[in-house]
């Protein structure tokens, strides 16, 4: 096996800024405009490929992901002698999936390079992910000449165009001048407010062509100014309900964990004994051993989690977005619930569903005066009793607990696999899972005790996801364990970058719950379309084909297979052992089963099975 050589580990060691811990909810501001310094450096005269690379630097960026090409090869020369780490990846798609990972678990903006035309097409499928997640993202990619611009030239796409549904905001640089404002209002606006991915187009005359270099540059955004702190009238509205509510939940979302507001949530929690339900992307913003947990909502959740939103009487929706995955049908969706909701986005509040306290702020300054206002609504005497609603809640945590059966043809499960994997590593661990039910399994198993320790897409939901993704959140945090939990199908889509991981020195763990089938889809085709198996099975299974062992090993990394619950945790504990390169492990598990509970497509929440064939049963006169 070909390993890097102990001079190039050394140049890449020397060139990353490390960042051992996860950073903690102060230090997760969002006031991103770059830091004015006490004396303003003298203009400098450089190409415009020069003034983008000082802008990084001058930006704090220390590591960039990314591809050369033509039209932004001359970005490369400036970037060959800079502080700034460039990663080689594969792919472009790579590229972006491993600077959303970086920074999900980092809480800074990703930055990702492609060239022009199908470089910078392959970038549409992570920025539309980051675009669905709210991940802060800045993409640079090289366009053809200004003159060339619609001529249909060599490798041209106006990739301005295409991503302009799925950006945050997008430029076309027109003259090298504007490089540094360009940059530091990229950074600025996909950090701040709702973050999101920002797209830089540059041409590659205007990377070729001279021009200067003055750091800082000033911002030019009219009408961009974010609503940080809520409306003290609505704060007060929200507080007197929840004081009289009977059956309340707080309804958590992402933007608490983009917010870094998880303390907050915490003692908020506790001060009211409100329940509490944390969505796909908001796992690790509430330990899920405190007992007020009710666990995930919606299609997968948990029985208590999706009928404690939906026989509540008040919803409190903390940056979360009422999405369909977490509603089921609409019109039945809490139909006695008063909301109140919460959120950064204007655009979210009444778009899926009426809020009745509607509040615009960010979720830390939310919290944090909902607490000094329910604070002051207790002091005055203002309380209700929640011991009914706990009941009732508790009854059906003790008859409906999240479980599997173990597959009655002997074949290894995939859920014990995943609950073991959890066990062993940890509540430090990063887990970073793909798409489908690997991903349900991974978000039901293990335990989230902490933020940015679950990273997944949850919006686009992108098979390909986890491999880069994980990668990104290693480099972000070289001293964190970093699992990725992925599928045989998954894998297959970006395992590429581990070649990556080999030669840039950046040891991963995946594990392949490797079912040999598209797993999730076979699943639908078990319940919906009568057994008929069209076009889901892999091969991986009958063939072997791929061998991930043979493949881990040809991509530069340790490959472990295992086929038993016996052998689980030696495989599991060896992986862990090795932290020189990455490990691979292949888990041939069976194809049968399901994930569970489950609510079917397009139907209410009321009609949530618990297993194949089995409803929960409801006293309709406790709820």
């Amino acid at each position: 096996m070909t390993r890097p050589t102990p001079e190039t580990l050394a140049h890449s060691a020397r060139r990353a800024r490390t960042a051992a811990e996860a950073p903690s909810d102060a230090d997760r501001t969002r006031a991103a405009s770059p830091a004015v310094p006490a004396a303003r450096p003298a203009p400098a005269q450089v190409s415009g490929a020069g003034s983008l690379v000082r802008s990084l630097e001058a930006l704090g960026v220390d590591v960039v992901f990314g591809i050369p090409g033509g039209a932004i090869l001359p970005a490369y020369d400036p970037l060959y002698d800079s502080t700034v780490r460039h990663i080689l990846v594969r792919h472009e798609q790579g590229a972006g999936h491993a600077a959303t990972g970086y920074a999900q678990a980092t809480g800074r903006v990703g930055v990702c390079i492609a060239t022009s035309g199908p470089g910078a097409t392959n970038l549409v499928t992570p920025i539309a992910d980051a675009y669905m997640d709210s991940v802060p993202l800045v993409a640079i990619t090289g366009q053809v000449a200004r003159p060339s611009i619609g001529t249909d030239a060599f490798q041209e796409a106006d990739i301005q165009g295409i991503t302009l549904p799925i950006t945050k905001h997008n430029f076309l640089v027109q003259d090298g001048s504007e490089i540094p404002r360009v940059l530091a209002e990229a950074f600025h606006l996909a950090s701040t407010g709702r973050p999101g991915p920002v797209l830089v187009d540059i041409p590659k005359d205007v990377l070729q062509a001279s021009t200067t270099f003055a750091w800082p540059p000033t911002l030019d955004l009219p009408g961009y100014r974010p609503t940080l702190h809520p409306h003290g009238k609505q704060i007060r509205e929200a507080a007197r309900l929840i004081s009289a509510a009977r059956r309340p939940v707080l309804y958590v979302g992402g933007g608490v964990l983009k917010a870094g507001a998880t303390e907050g949530l915490r003692k908020l929690a506790e001060m009211t004994g409100i329940p509490v339900i944390t969505t796909l992307m908001a796992l690790g913003a509430f330990p899920d051993s405190h007992r007020q947990h009710l666990g995930m909502p919606g299609m997968h959740g948990t029985v208590a989690a999706v009928y404690g939103l939906q026989k509540a009487d008040l919803i409190v929706a903390l940056g979360a977005r009422f999405d369909d995955r977490v509603t089921g049908k609409l019109d039945s969706f809490a139909p006695d619930a008063t909301v109140v909701h919460a959120d950064i986005d204007p655009a979210e509040i009444g778009k899926n569903r009426h809020a009745d306290v509607p509040i615009v702020g960010d979720a830390r300054h939310v919290i944090d005066e909902l607490l000094a206002a329910v604070t002051a609504e207790r002091a005055a005497g203002r309380t209700t009793d929640l011991s009914d609603w706990w009941t009732q809640l508790d009854d059906l945590r003790e008859r409906y607990p999240l479980g599997y059966e173990e597959p009655s043809d002997g074949t290894l499960s995939p859920q014990y696999v995943i609950k073991r994997l959890g066990e062993i590593a940890g509540p430090d661990t990063i887990y970073v899972a793909g798409v489908g039910q690997h991903q349900m399994w991974a978000s039901q198993f293990i335990s989230y005790e902490k933020p940015q320790t679950w990273l997944n897409s949850g919006g686009l939901g992108t098979m390909g996801y986890a491999v880069p993704a994980a990668m990104g959140a290693k480099v972000g945090r070289p001293d964190t364990v970093v699992w990725a939990i992925d599928g045989d199908g998954c894998f297959q889509m970006t395992n590429q970058e581990l070649a990556t991981c080999a030669l840039e020195g950046i040891p991963v763990k995946i594990a392949v719950i490797n079912n040999g089938n598209l797993g999730m889809v076979r699943q639908w085709q078990t319940l919906f379309y009568d057994e008929r198996y069209s076009n889901t099975d892999l091969g991986t299974h009958k063939h072997r084909i791929p061998d991930f062992v043979k493949l881990a090993e040809a991509l530069g990394c340790v490959g472990l297979r295992c086929e038993t619950a016996e052998d689980v945790d030696r495989t599991i504990e060896m992986a862990m052992s090795i932290n020189d390169r990455p490990v691979v492990i292949d888990f041939v598990v069976g194809k049968d089963a399901m994930v569970w509970p489950m609510v079917p497509a397009g139907t209410s929440n009321d009609e949530i099975m618990f297993a194949r064939g089995v409803r929960p049963a409801f006293d309709e006169d406790d709820i």
